[in-house]
């Protein structure tokens, strides 16, 4: 009998954890998250990690299992990630795949280029340059050693930007060169499952979910993070804007504010990135 791996894809809060858990439970099966933050232990609240309750509802993998202090990739996930999978289809004929990121997810659709690790030191020296110099700069670097993956990469994510200089200062080689882009073939049958929200009713979701984590303890969570802020995967929604609180550098309103804006332009870049993913199924829920 052929196995099947279910993928639910969508914007940050478009209802998928939700969603993937009730799939679960009708195909009484397991849950594996493509959330690359989620997959840290330290970040919890500002991830909006499922709750304890749906944790419990359905078994999930790749929550919480590794620190913001290791060397973390998509690599690496997508050989744990299939690992899983293929240990869950052992017992069950299908499983489920659930998250936002779509880098993650396409790793475990279409397989990865084999990139060359980079070391610590330089991971570290390419994150106090995003802190000190800015982005920008460091798109400028991008541009001039790599026009061609400069043109493709998404601007305003720093991890994307940051992850092909460290390849091309440890190599010399453009980070392009090393994208064959060729796509494996899965011994096992995939169905997407998008989902979407209207434009009015995410933005409204999103506003709710930020004033919620504000509500749960996102200012502690961010807070005891401070002395790790330079770590490259806390440079994300949610908490470099409360670093910039506790820098004094904006108000704790301003930052919330500015969280509820970079979030809706997370979830519309997300959009369009899973929308030029083949064979989904979209759900407007």
């Amino acid at each position: 009998m052929s196995k099947t791996l279910y993928i639910v894809i969508g914007a940050t809060a478009s209802g998928k954890t939700s969603f993937a858990i009730e799939l679960a439970r009708q195909l009484k099966t397991e849950i594996v998250s493509a959330d690359s933050r989620q997959i840290f232990k330290e970040m919890n609240i500002g991830v909006a990690r499922p709750s304890e309750d749906e944790l419990k509802a359905v078994k999930h993998h790749l929550i919480a299992t590794w620190s913001i202090h290791e060397n973390y990739n998509v690599a690496r996930y997508e050989k744990e990630a299939m690992s899983i999978i293929a240990e869950l289809f052992s017992y069950y004929d299908d499983v489920v795949l659930c998250g936002g990121s779509g880098m993650y997810v396409n790793a475990v659709i279409n397989g990865i280029d084999d990139m060359p690790d980079t070391p610590v030191e330089l991971r570290s020296q390419l994150n106090n340059e995003l802190n000190t110099l800015g982005l920008e700069v460091l798109l400028q670097e991008l541009k001039a050693k790599d026009e061609k993956y400069y043109t493709e990469v998404d601007k305003q994510n720093p991890r994307r930007v940051l992850r092909a200089l460290e390849v091309i200062r440890q190599t010399g080689k453009p980070f392009s060169s090393f994208r064959t882009e060729e796509k494996v073939k899965r011994n096992f049958d995939i169905k997407i499952i998008g989902l979407q929200r209207s434009r009015q009713e995410l933005i409204n979701r999103i506003n709710k979910r930020v004033d919620e984590m504000f509500d749960a303890g996102l200012l502690e969570e961010v807070r005891s993070l401070v002395p790790f802020k330079s770590v490259p995967a806390l440079s994300t929604v949610g908490y470099r804007e409360l670093f910039d609180y506790f820098d004094g550098k904006i108000s704790v309103n301003q930052a919330s504010e500015l969280i509820k804006i970079h979030t809706r332009q997370y979830a519309k870049r997300q959009m369009t990135w899973f929308r030029k993913t083949d064979n989904v199924e979209w759900k407007m829920l």
